[in-house]
């Protein structure tokens, strides 16, 4: 089992089936947002483990038993790990919490159990990779075979962790693909501990690697390497180009899920009460720390006074404290350095004439070693101003007023970003009007956050590209190959008698 005491745990790499520590022997120390205390330490690659971990993923692909063993034999192989993650969810929990800030309820209800649904949702999907029989009146046998890329460079960022990875190394592992996870340097406990409990359930030697550091370059490291095939990157749009520009030097394929600014809007026949909710978690849940989240709330004239009242009302009530409380309902940032470019945001927000109607400080009387800000709400905002066109990545809303459908979805597409939007109003039928004309790539309506393993999940515009879950999600980590067999009586095609 994970123990999560007081003591300093030690994290190792997992590299050719053996988690040990770095070849310099050198750790990082990963820090708890909640009081600024080390709680763990983890093992710090380097390029040479960069290299080990690519070399032993390319020799498992190339001359392994992994992509020779049947779809149904590598999807049992996830089912094993979703069980690991439910046999170990309050240690998985407890890790996730204290490295990265969530409230405890958060990774207890969330994190978690959707880190093993979702190895168990691939686990139980091989038909999806099934070959394909192209019916046509000409005397060629077609066939349509998915066959897996390679080695897979996936990199997650610090936000949501054992979601991402299991988002990303389940199809690419039940594909046939070998992996190579790189974690980020924050918030990467919890998958460290899960790497070690991935390590027991079977997987020949250099099929699945993980690996860490507290050297930013390293990524770079990942995705220049001439031996992996396929880059599989979410973080942030800046970073996101920087992926592209690398990989673009040897044509590796890619998938990009990256920075959104999306929007909320909250017309004047909604539920209010549904739609107070739906607002508070879009921005505050996480504490805004989410690529999707709704910091952009188009609101409808007719309400806007009321609307705002209660939601400014609702945000001051928020419980501020400590991640592992259970009573907490806002906890800390990912580290005090975000902390503070949030508030240099903010400062940079007022300066184009934004106005603070709740929170944009400090909160008074709170560890001021953890990396705490109050959930934030900005007024007399307009659309064009930076503040409300660059990620912010943090609990801060800007409110819009609009007095059309029209504005809505003008101002709801006037952005860069494309990944989601949502849309509060009684009337379905607008409702569907309203989805079908914005740019994003997945539109709630009525609701917030709602993910399946079934449905595809990714951005349009500087949002990315490229798909996560679902068989779209699955089939990112395939090539297609065509076969075609001359059927022609008698074995001579036309083309064989051309000259």
């Amino acid at each position: 089992m994970i123990k999560t005491n007081t003591q300093i745990q030690q994290f190792g790499l997992l590299i050719e089936g053996k988690v040990a520590p770095a070849s310099s022997g050198k750790y990082f120390d990963a820090v708890n947002p909640s009081n600024g205390e080390v709680f763990a330490r983890l093992a710090d690659a380097d390029s040479i483990e960069i290299e080990r971990a690519v070399s032993a993923a390319r020799l498992a692909f190339d001359h392994g038993r992994w992509t020779s063993m049947s779809v149904g034999e590598r999807g049992q192989i996830l089912l094993k790990i979703g069980e690991l993650v439910r046999a170990n969810a309050k240690e998985l929990a407890d890790l996730e919490c204290v490295s990265t800030g969530k409230t405890i309820k958060h990774t207890t209800f969330i994190d978690v159990p959707t880190c093993a649904e979702s190895f168990e949702y691939f686990g139980n999907v091989p038909g999806h990779i099934s070959c394909e029989v192209i019916k046509h009146a000409a005397p060629v046998f077609s066939l349509i075979e998915r066959e897996p890329v390679g080695v897979v460079g996936a990199i997650v960022p610090w936000n949501y962790p054992l979601i991402m990875t299991a988002w990303k190394v389940a199809p690419a592992l039940l594909a046939g693909n070998t992996v190579v996870l790189k974690v980020s340097h924050l918030g990467s406990a919890a998958i460290m501990a899960l790497a070690k409990l991935m390590n027991t359930v079977g997987f020949p030697k250099g099929v699945l690697n993980v690996v860490c550091s507290s050297k930013r370059e390293m990524g770079k490291v990942l995705v220049a390497n001439s031996q992996v095939d396929m880059i599989s990157f979410t973080g942030s749009s800046n970073s996101g180009e920087d992926v592209m520009s690398t990989a673009a030097k040897g044509i590796k394929k890619l998938t990009l899920e990256l920075g959104g600014k999306s929007p909320n809007i909250v017309f004047a026949d909604c539920d209010m009460e549904a739609a107070l909710g739906g607002t508070l978690s879009s921005i505050f849940m996480n504490q805004g720390q989410m690529c999707t989240a709704g910091s952009r709330l188009l609101l409808e004239d007719d309400i806007y006074q009321e609307f705002l009242h209660k939601l400014i009302a609702k945000a001051k009530a928020l419980k501020i404290g400590p991640a592992d409380n259970f009573e907490t309902e806002f906890g800390p940032l990912i580290s005090v350095k975000h902390r503070d470019q949030i508030l240099t945001a903010i400062e940079m927000a007022l300066a184009e004439g934004a106005k603070i109607a709740a929170g944009g400080k400090i909160p008074d009387g709170i560890n001021p070693k953890g990396a705490y800000i109050e959930p934030t709400i900005l007024t007399n905002v307009r659309n064009n101003m930076r503040v409300a066109q660059e990620e912010i990545f943090g609990p801060v809303l800007c409110v819009i007023p609009f007095s059309s459908v029209e504005e809505a979805v003008h101002m709801a597409n006037d952005c860069k970003y494309g990944l989601a939007a949502m849309v509060w109003t009684k009337d379905l039928t607008k409702a569907n009007m309203v989805a079908k004309r914005l740019r994003c790539g997945t539109v709630w309506i009525n609701t917030y956050g709602v993910f399946l393993n079934e449905a595809p999940f990714g951005g349009y515009k500087q949002s990315g590209f490229g798909r996560e879950l679902g068989k779209e999600g699955l089939f990112e980590y395939t090539q297609v190959k065509h076969i075609a067999t001359d059927q022609t009586p008698g074995g001579k095609s036309l083309v064989t008698s051309w000259y």
